[in-house]
């Protein structure tokens, strides 16, 4: 019998990316399911979907009425839904889409292909998927989710991300994760480096490691804050030539990591860690904790250390409660720290968080002003860091490449968010790697020829 024609549409971040990889994964080993383009006929289309802000939940509620108006056409057969939506409105999704035939939440990998298929367990090999039971939304563990090594990535073959915790301790009060994602549940150091080897040898040579807040790796665990640790690990692993941080919390980056940072070659001198808010009054309103001063002593201690490491950071304006005043707090400080990388977003209130009760709201076009405000500001301290590049060497990872030349990134560049390195030179293939000297500079962007 034929295989089911398996189409995937993945929304919201890195993490959600590394929970759709794991799903198809569990899907094609089976050996009943082949993968097909989403916008193929398909047997089964999976939505796994993002809830972290409201346009993103209204951007997962799109994609599954728009893969059941196709359902309705004859163009697919199911519709399953997974992931962070399904977890935090299964109820009101089973009451409001009837049309759904699955709702599997943000754990579902283990349990995904009995679902879709009614194996119960024996995996039969060509076996006709059947009916569907609504809501399989499973209540969290409080351990890490141990699954079958991803087979299926949805990332060039060259860079992977690898999720390394799940959950959040933090309580922001903008923030609903913890109410959906649960408790911080670190993977087991084993099975992080075990997952490193084998995306290394699948042709793996850039690592991006995400979690909720990936500085809190190991307090569960370990009882100690284990990222360094983990990296040395990492660092070993032959064939592996940038590992990257990202979403790493400010409080938490402590002298070890950073000495660790420092250390390790083949950690890349980048650092994700989303700060939120540049005035003391607005980060004790958000329970971020820290403050001001102490976030621009991290950045000393940072540059101190690596003074080539590029820092990106995100803010989040609009809050209830910003006034006037503590948002110059804000521009002021971006200012003085003078960061390398930097998004801004607009508060979205968020219901069963305490910021959604807060007051006084800021109105909409007053936050998107200040969203616009502060990315010009950031556009001119990009362009002034990255004014000294020109007449340098930089090592490139090309992803793009054609007789006109080719486009790739350096350190200072994670994946799909930052800037890229464009450059002329013959013979690159994507997935080699490049030396480019740097002819021209732009605030995001570097322009140059290859050398040597």
């Amino acid at each position: 019998m034929d295989k089911a024609r398996i189409g995937l549409v993945s929304l919201g971040c890195p993490k959600n990316l590394v929970d759709s990889e794991e799903l198809l994964g569990a899907l094609v080993d089976t050996g009943a399911a082949t993968l097909v383009d989403t916008d193929q006929p398909a047997d089964i289309v999976v939505v796994n979907t993002c809830a972290f802000i409201e346009s993103a939940k209204q951007e997962s509620v799109d994609a599954i009425l728009e893969a059941v108006e196709r359902k309705r056409r004859g163009e697919i057969s199911k519709v399953v839904v997974s992931g962070c939506l399904a977890q935090r409105y299964a109820s009101d999704l089973e009451r409001d889409i009837p049309e759904i035939d699955a709702l599997v939440g943000i754990q579902g990998a283990p349990q995904i292909s009995d679902i879709v298929f009614g194996l119960s367990g024996s995996r039969r090999r060509g076996s006709t998927p059947l009916p569907m039971l609504v809501n399989q939304v499973a209540p969290l563990t409080d351990k890490y989710p141990l699954i079958p090594p991803r087979r299926v990535r949805a990332t060039q073959p060259w860079t992977a991300y690898l999720k390394i915790s799940e959950g959040c301790d933090h309580g922001c009060t903008f923030c609903a994760i913890p109410g959906f994602r649960g408790r911080h549940r670190s993977k087991p150091m084993e099975a992080v480096w075990d997952e490193a080897r084998r995306l290394v040898d699948s042709g793996v040579v850039e690592i991006n490691l995400i979690a909720q807040d990936t500085t809190a790796y190991g307090i569960d665990l370990y009882r100690e804050l284990a990222l360094p640790r983990l990296l040395e690990g990492l660092s070993g692993i032959s064939g592996l030539r940038w590992i990257r941080l990202l979403y790493c919390y400010p409080t938490m980056v402590n002298d070890r990591l950073i000495r660790t940072m420092a250390d390790l070659p083949n950690v890349v001198r980048y650092l994700d860690v989303p700060l939120q808010h540049g005035d003391d009054s607005m980060l004790t309103r958000m329970k971020r904790g820290g403050s001001v001063s102490s976030y621009l002593r991290l950045m000393d201690r940072l540059r101190s250390a690596m003074p080539d490491i590029a820092v990106r950071t995100t803010f989040l304006v609009g809050f209830p409660g910003e006034d006037e005043a503590s948002f110059r707090n804000l521009c002021d400080f971006v200012g003085q720290a003078r960061f390398d990388r930097l998004g801004v977003f607009e508060y979205s209130p968020e219901d069963g968080t305490p910021g959604f009760s807060m007051k006084p709201a800021v109105p909409k076009r007053i936050a998107a002003r200040r969203r616009r405000e502060l990315m010009e500001l950031q556009q001119q301290i990009a362009a002034q860091a990255q004014s000294v590049w020109p007449g340098r060497e930089i090592e490139v990872l090309v992803e793009q490449a054609d007789a006109s030349g080719a486009v790739g990134r350096s350190y200072r560049d994670a994946p799909e968010i930052d800037g890229v390195v464009r450059f002329t030179g013959d013979g690159y293939r994507p997935g080699a790697w490049a030396n480019v000297r740097v002819d021209e500079a732009g605030p995001y962007d570097l322009v140059g020829t290859a050398v040597g």
